[in-house]
């Protein structure tokens, strides 16, 4: 497996399968919203999953707890989170995999918490399990016990927004809203709708083919009036959707930040402005 580097974010099910088999030290977690709980359908990490993989219940292990004003995702407790990185058996330099059955970006919040966290070599499994499927990659039905990392969490390893900060971001560089068309332009007869002053629309979903990533010439024409050296910032409706760009932007070698909280978060203080539409609008601060 190649070394992590600043577009290493992406592995295949090819280059998965062939790092397992050579017996190369991957540690692989699935991450999905199925609980398995109640009277409800068994998950499907149970009935097969990529051999070794840890189960990540999203909202359980990557979302802590919100308040009035953090938005409906927040980031998890630092130690809740060192205590799972480490039952999943994740040191400082482990190479992780993660990889959801669902919408890409159950599996890019994974990559970015832990990338946030400290962990330095994270990829996602490109095209998620079924791409694994489609290669014929074995499956077993056996949990993992849980493992004896050693990991340390280090909040901040990758860089966040505040509300403030994206106000002003949205001024002075570049604020991406990664929500879809009609949740970025709201409705002008609802409150609590439309988007930051100033945010440019590119949907998160458009990072994607078929589940894939795009490559990176699609990428490149996608955030080519972003790519100008300003800083970026990127959110969504409640930091889950948003990460998808902050890994589509990695793939390029580009840094983007994460205002976790989002809309969800925004909407919280009604002082805040807000703009409807299809257009950016301007924000406050470039009036000042």
């Amino acid at each position: 497996m190649c070394p992590a580097s600043a577009g290493n974010v992406v592995i295949s099910a090819r280059e998965l399968d062939s790092a397992l088999r050579e017996d190369v030290p991957v540690i692989v977690l699935e991450v999905g919203r199925e609980t398995g709980e109640g009277h409800g359908p068994r998950l499907s990490y149970a009935e097969g999953h990529i051999p070794g993989a840890h189960y990540v219940a999203f909202e359980k292990d990557l979302v802590g707890r919100p308040t009035g004003t953090t938005g409906n995702g927040p980031l998890p407790e630092v130690s809740d989170l060192q205590d799972r990185l480490r039952a999943w058996g994740v040191d400082d330099d482990s190479t992780v995999v993660v990889h959801t059955r669902q919408n890409p970006a159950v599996a890019t919040r994974a990559w970015w918490v832990l990338r946030w966290a400290g962990v330095a070599d994270v990829r996602c499994l490109d095209g998620g399990f079924a791409a694994w499927q489609a290669l014929g990659g074995p499956l077993d039905a056996d949990v993992p016990t849980p493992a004896a990392g050693t990991a340390v969490v280090r909040p901040g390893s990758l860089p966040v927004l505040t509300a403030e900060d994206a106000g002003r971001l949205a001024a002075s560089g570049h604020l991406i809203d990664a929500r879809g068309p009609q949740a970025y332009a709201g409705d002008p007869q609802r409150t609590g709708t439309g988007h930051i002053p100033g945010a440019h629309s590119v949907p998160g979903s458009d990072n994607f083919s078929a589940g894939a990533l795009r490559d990176a010439t699609e990428l490149r024409a996608l955030y080519a009036p972003h790519l100008d050296g300003l800083t970026i910032g990127v959110y969504c409706g409640g930091g889950v959707s948003a990460t998808t760009t902050v890994l589509a932007l990695a793939s390029l070698g580009v840094e983007a930040a994460l205002y976790p909280g989002s809309w969800s978060a925004w909407i919280t203080d009604p002082a805040r402005p807000a703009v409807t539409g299809n257009q950016p609008g301007a924000h406050p601060a470039t009036a000042r």
